[in-house]
């Protein structure tokens, strides 16, 4: 079988022109890549190759629908660290945590420094903005570390409606009465079609990204809101009894105002509905309707 006889040196200069395939195509290459760009290399010297760069931590191996990809790896920003071998330790452990972070715990753990050492690298590092902490809403006594340039992902602050760990309730009730007050406003503008009901009701739906146009162009949000957002919010009214929601023949969820028309009966409201005795409840006895305070209550209201 034809191929290349590889020496000592060819070795490295293969390695070399297959880390260059890499940079030319960053959305990563397979072996039918290499294989056309580099003819005379045979399979068991091109696997001896990627094996040793992947050992070296030059190539990350990834699966697709054509088999392996082979992408060249990001450098890690430790190797730039003017510092000891333990803080270049620990930014490589927060640097692979992304912005969902780490915990304290577990930096103790990958890296085997006692807690001492641990805590004196984390304020290195620190103190050169290499990395922060960021306090988790999930657990308020406890937070996660992390590069210091990163946006922390949602899961850690909880997104819009969370601000320094508290939950902001007035934002998002004032959302939720600006969203109601838009559907209303559509629905009184959708009661003068002409085309009947049907016409009427397709008049006030409105879809999600018009809301969210529309709460933006407010500027009642310090933050930037995401469709997410809207949807969250949207589903308060729906359960609110305020909303009901439907799709487009696309797919895309629309929403209109709800109104009651008709008031619940008055029987509906007793206290009989709800009450834990009423199974012995009767004409007579020690509990009846003529003897019940709650009952009298509700007569008088």
């Amino acid at each position: 079988m034809a191929g290349i006889k590889v020496e000592a040196g060819e070795l490295e200069e293969l390695m070399g022109r297959i880390t260059d395939l890499c940079e030319q195509i960053p959305e990563g290459i397979n072996d039918k890549v290499i294989q056309s760009e580099m003819p005379d290399l045979d399979p068991r010297t091109r696997a001896q190759c990627i094996n040793r760069l992947l050992i070296a931590g030059k190539l990350d191996l990834f699966k697709s629908t054509e088999g392996l990809l082979y992408k060249l790896k990001a450098p890690s920003k430790a190797t730039n660290i003017r510092g000891d071998q333990e803080e270049k330790i620990v930014f490589n452990i927060v640097e692979k945590s992304g912005n969902v972070g780490i915990w304290l715990r577990d930096i103790r753990a990958q890296s085997g420094l006692l807690q001492t050492q641990l805590n004196k690298v984390l304020k290195s590092l620190e103190s050169k903005k290499l990395i922060k902490s960021v306090k988790c809403v999930n657990a308020t006594k406890k937070k996660v570390y992390m590069l210091y340039d990163l946006e922390p992902d949602r899961s850690v602050t909880g997104g819009t409606w969370y601000s320094d760990q508290d939950f902001e309730s007035e934002f998002v009730e004032i959302l939720n009465q600006q969203c109601h007050r838009f559907l209303m406003h559509r629905a009184e503008k959708s009661a003068s079609l002409k085309g009947g009901p049907l016409a009427v009701k397709n008049g006030s739906l409105v879809h999600g990204r018009e809301i969210l146009a529309h709460i933006s162009d407010l500027g009642i949000s310090k933050v930037q809101l995401r469709a997410e957002d809207i949807e969250a919010i949207m589903q308060t009214l729906i359960y609110d009894g305020k909303a009901e929601k439907t799709q487009d023949e696309k797919g895309a969820s629309m929403y209109r105002a709800v109104n009651f028309t008709v008031s619940t009966p008055g029987v509906v409201q007793s206290p009989c509905g709800v009450c834990p005795v009423i199974k012995d409840c009767g004409d007579s006895g020690s509990i009846s309707p003529s003897n019940c305070v709650y009952f009298k209550d509700w007569l008088q209201f």
